[in-house]
């Protein structure tokens, strides 16, 4: 009760849109946190799942003029495809190793929306996109956007919450606990990590198509390795394999990037105190 009624205390669009940051990458630390907090895959390239959700959005909204909300989910299944077909050849690769791929996979993204000007713009980027229109209304603003962050973070958690209780979720951390062991008891781990990395990319899609409108500008260097570890900083800061944690993290960082923006150029030194303690 107290979120829905906040953007109504909250005069300052400053300050509401550093919130609706917040939620935004709740969500995205939220969904890293399922593929390497309760699966125990390591993925480091979470910030491409991140761009594929953004820019399918903006190009499909600029140049076919469909609906945001549609786009959401759109944005969210090509995620997700992406994450089943870089599933794949990576089933045998644990650690270190799973890490690169997904660390290398996060930069072809990142270098292939910075060279395919056609489509993505190149390196001028996505210009004037849309605003969402919900009954009518064009949603303008950080206090209107908030909503959409919020219902997006709700709507996360619940459905993350459902999966983490039922079988999936159970044969996920069986995995991370003992994939050897979980094996000897029929749950198939290539099956059950791969649709683990499809769900995580799903809402990375998702945060990058409410990401690109609210911003209404996109370009490749919005996805770079550094946005990666921001993410992936938040996740082990707020606590990785639960379910608040991500959101936590997502808070503080958010928090120390903007207590700190002066100093932008050391804020990972900060991050990484903040690791190590």
């Amino acid at each position: 009760a107290f979120l829905l009624v906040l953007p109504q205390l909250v005069n300052s669009n400053y300050i509401m849109g550093i919130i609706s940051r917040m939620l935004m990458y709740s969500v995205l630390a939220g969904s890293l946190n399922v593929i390497n907090g309760y699966s125990g895959q390591f993925n480091i390239g979470h910030a491409g799942f991140f761009a594929i959700g953004a820019y399918t959005e903006a190009v499909l909204a600029t140049q076919f003029g469909i609906s945001f909300w549609i786009l959401l989910i759109v944005s969210g299944i090509m995620a997700s495809f992406v994450g089943f077909l870089i599933s794949l050849p990576t089933m045998r690769l644990r650690g270190i190793y799973l890490a690169i791929v997904t660390l290398g996979f996060s930069e072809i993204i990142r270098i292939v929306a910075l060279n395919w000007s056609s489509v993505t713009g190149g390196p001028m980027g996505v210009k004037d996109i849309p605003s969402p229109v919900f009954m009518g209304m064009r949603i303008t603003g950080s206090s209107d956007y908030y909503y959409i962050f919020l219902g997006i973070t709700i709507l996360f958690l619940f459905v993350t919450g459902r999966v983490l209780k039922s079988r999936i979720g159970r044969a996920w951390i069986s995995i991370r606990e003992d994939e050897t062991a979980a094996k000897s008891l029929g749950v198939e781990s290539r099956f059950y990590k791969s649709i683990n990395f499809m769900y995580g990319s799903f809402w990375a899609g998702v945060a990058g198509a409410s990401f690109a409108p609210y911003y209404r500008f996109i370009s490749s260097d919005m996805f770079s390795l550094d946005e990666g570890f921001n993410i992936l900083s938040m996740v082990i800061i707020g606590g990785q394999g639960t379910l608040v944690g991500p959101l936590v993290g997502a808070l503080i960082v958010t928090s120390i990037t903007e207590l700190f923006r002066f100093a932008a150029q050391y804020r990972m030194v900060i991050y990484a105190i903040l690791i190590i303690v």
